[in-house]
């Protein structure tokens, strides 16, 4: 994970022209400068030059029959490399699919952004004509539901700054503090969270962090289903099986080993066997 506070001295073009991207990305299709210029509140005659700058560069292409700018392949190059070295995804795919079928949730893969929110990366189905759906791209406060007590316990906050964050969160039927922050910690004990209905009626969520060597939140895996689905056992089952892939994840991005790292974070799993993927 690396720094993202800010620099002692901002770059303001780069800011400009990236701000620039980042309208063009989530735009629904092609705008002329004045238009760009007037929605970020940038100079017309520095806005046309970064547009040029930013076409020169392959980011953003230009139609000459309607003065139009939008995205170019330039930026999808940029994003491959990206892409590529966020090897998670492609190593979480086969989890998330098996756990999906065996169970009959929905899985999904939560990555953390800077702005204390987690963005949903990818998810497998079930093939049950009644199952959670969800969508990529979708974001949630970072410590709300059963994947908001993960990333709570390797937050570094203490009790104070928690209350004050989970003051802001909304729930349907949200915890008490303190029974928020037994769940935080069972999370370092025992490696997984359960929200059942807190955050929506009727929805159960069990989550697993995947944690760095420098014991920082990267990822967390959710499966969800309706709460009515659930036994006592068929939860039992879920959650030692959603904690050992995200265990192996864990083992296998911080270049540690499984014993090690993951056992050294969830004290309570040092005296017993990995959970078996049989349950």
């Amino acid at each position: 994970m690396t720094d993202t506070s800010p620099p002692e001295k901002l770059v303001g073009a780069l800011s400009a022209g990236l701000k620039v991207l980042r309208y063009l990305a989530s735009a629904s299709g092609a705008h002329g400068v004045s238009r760009i210029a007037k929605d970020l509140n940038i100079n017309p005659s520095t806005c046309f030059n970064l547009l040029k700058t930013l076409v020169h560069e392959r980011l953003v292409t230009f139609d000459e029959s309607t003065k139009t700018y939008n995205i170019g392949l330039g930026l999808v190059e940029l994003a491959k490399g990206s892409l590529e070295k966020a090897s998670y995804v492609r190593l979480m795919r086969p989890h998330l699919q098996e756990l999906a079928e065996r169970h009959n949730v929905t899985t999904t893969l939560w990555q953390r952004t800077r702005d204390e929110r987690v963005v949903l990366v990818d998810l497998a189905e079930s093939g049950s004509t009644m199952r959670i759906h969800m969508s990529i791209g979708q974001r949630l406060p970072m410590y709300v539901a059963a994947l908001g007590r993960c990333f709570a316990a390797y937050s570094g906050l203490n009790a104070m700054e928690l209350r004050r964050k989970l003051s802001e969160l909304r729930w349907e039927d949200g915890p008490s503090f303190e029974t928020y922050m037994q769940e935080v910690e069972n999370v370092r004990q025992h490696g997984f969270a359960i929200d059942n209905g807190n955050y929506v009626k009727g929805v159960t969520t069990v989550s697993s962090p995947i944690i760095d060597a420098q014991k920082r939140p990267l990822m967390a895996v959710s499966a969800v289903g309706f709460s009515t689905q659930f036994s006592s056992n068929s939860l039992k089952a879920l959650h030692e099986d959603l904690r050992e892939r995200c265990r192996e994840a864990t083992s296998a991005l911080s270049g540690g080993t499984v014993t090690e790292l993951w056992t050294e974070q969830h004290p309570a799993l040092r005296a017993g066997p990995s959970p078996s993927r049989e349950a």
